[in-house]
């Protein structure tokens, strides 16, 4: 079996959590779910954020200026190489290669440096503020202009995280980076980055402290806080967001009201992280539902039971382990839920889990049923091999019955293969841990196995 959403450092062996890295951790054959917001940098303390604020925005109103020079054509072409940067993977392509915008769309904007006197005079303070005037413009697309005029920055920080963490790095052309004395992009040849394993395409980390999933200038709230719906449309339950456009075009005090009152609340901007934990008070909801589910399928009551463990695990495992995905897989025509963790050995048990199972993941399969049956056993035991490892838990009701429990024993006799199972009781004892912050949840599979293995010969 491979990896089940690889990511960078599962490729290099490297089995750090996500929670001790300053960077998020590219996957392989997806975007991560966050975008850069550049009010990450104008309000971060850091001077070096703030100075590449500057240098983000002085590049962007340079297009201004070579609009006033006549020289729009080059500003057009800029912009268009801008606007998509495939070597982060950020946004929610499920390819990590996004597409450029067009000319027309590229003029638009441009235009916008003649059209509103406050931009021809002063230029940009934040040039997320385009959302507000050109339609199409949306998060992803800011994110990736803000990655393409940083990517030289970005370069240098890859560089040393890599270095950092131990990942390898290999000599690639890398293109579209922006020279700030000559205001132009350029293609560097022989720069030493981490690749992706099947096409060699560079790939670029960016800080974690820079990632939000929606920006904190955002056309949703201007248009329902800020935006006076009453002036723009006599039917405001029917305005269109053009609508919306092309009155801010013409009223720009209306917008920069708006602004400035995001940059005086600016305290309260963010970064999102890469998982958010549930609340202690989710977590024991999530709990008295379980107890009170029937075992069987009746009424839902498996997907219920899954939909609830899978809410539950991930938040009280982390940061110690990091969140996969639920995985769905079949056996012998029976579905089968799985929740699958990034073993990321930051432990002496997982890196013992690693060392003598191999599993760089760890599977854990979700049954909603009176008693584990052996079938189910085996149909573990088929899926626990190669890259994922011979280490798996169920997560059930009730402990197992003996001959089934003999039969997790044999496995482990046989072909050094471990089966713990996680009951209600267990679960139980992992949400009281959870919310007494005391210990680590953890501890509750670290004893389980601890007693499994005192069963074994």
């Amino acid at each position: 079996m491979a990896l089940i959403r690889p990511r960078l450092t599962d490729h290099h062996g490297i089995m750090a959590a996500q929670a001790e890295l300053d960077f998020a951790i590219p996957f392989f054959d997806e975007d991560i779910p966050l975008y850069v917001d550049p009010f990450m940098l104008w309000r971060s303390p850091s001077q070096q954020d703030q100075a590449l604020h500057t240098s983000l925005v002085n590049a962007f109103n340079h297009l201004g200026y070579l609009a006033f020079k006549g020289n729009e054509d080059q500003a057009v072409k800029t912009l268009i190489a801008a606007s998509e940067c495939d070597e982060v993977g950020l946004g929610s392509s499920a390819t990590r290669k996004g597409k450029r915008i067009g000319e027309r769309k590229a003029q638009e904007i441009i235009e916008l440096f003649k059209r509103i006197p406050y931009y021809a005079q002063r230029g940009f303070r934040h040039f997320e503020e385009i959302q507000f005037f050109v339609d199409g413009i949306s998060k992803d697309r800011i994110s990736d202009i803000s990655c393409s005029f940083l990517k030289s920055f970005l370069i240098e920080f890859t560089i040393q995280q890599c270095d950092k963490i131990g990942i390898s790095r290999q000599s690639v052309n890398v293109e579209h980076v922006y020279d700030y004395r000559k205001n132009l992009f350029e293609t560097q040849c022989g720069i030493s980055l981490p690749v992706h394993p099947s096409d060699g395409r560079p790939l670029l980390f960016v800080p974690k402290r820079w990632l939000r999933f929606a920006p904190w200038i955002n056309y949703d709230e201007y248009f329902t806080d800020y935006c006076p719906q009453d002036e723009v449309s006599r039917t405001p339950e029917e305005l269109m967001r053009v609508e919306v456009l092309d009155y801010n075009r013409d009223h720009y005090g209306v917008v920069d009201a708006y602004i400035q009152a995001k940059e005086r609340t600016f305290e309260d901007c963010k970064n999102d992280p890469l998982f958010s934990q549930i609340p202690v008070t989710s977590a024991k909801r999530k709990f008295a539902l379980i107890r009170k589910l029937p075992t069987g399928k009746d009424d839902n009551a498996d997907k219920k039971y899954e939909d609830a463990i899978g809410q539950l695990l991930p938040s009280m495992l982390y940061p110690k382990l990091d969140f996969a995905q639920e995985q769905a897989r079949t056996d012998s025509g029976v579905s089968i839920r799985d929740l699958i963790f990034y073993n990321t050995a930051s432990t002496p048990f997982l890196r013992d889990i690693h060392k003598d199972y191999g599993s760089r993941q760890i599977t854990m399969e979700m049954k909603n049923v009176h008693a584990v049956e052996r079938e189910h056993v085996d149909q573990l035991n088929r899926y626990l091999a190669d890259e994922l490892g011979k280490f798996g838990l169920f997560v059930t009701r009730n402990p197992l019955k003996k001959a089934v429990l003999t039969r997790t024993i044999d496995l482990w006799s046989g072909q050094r293969k471990a089966i713990v199972t996680l009951t209600d009781e267990d679960i139980g004892q992992m949400v009281e841990l959870f919310e007494s912050r005391q210990r680590d949840p953890l501890d509750v599979i670290v004893k389980k196995y601890s007693e499994f293995r005192a069963l074994c010969p």
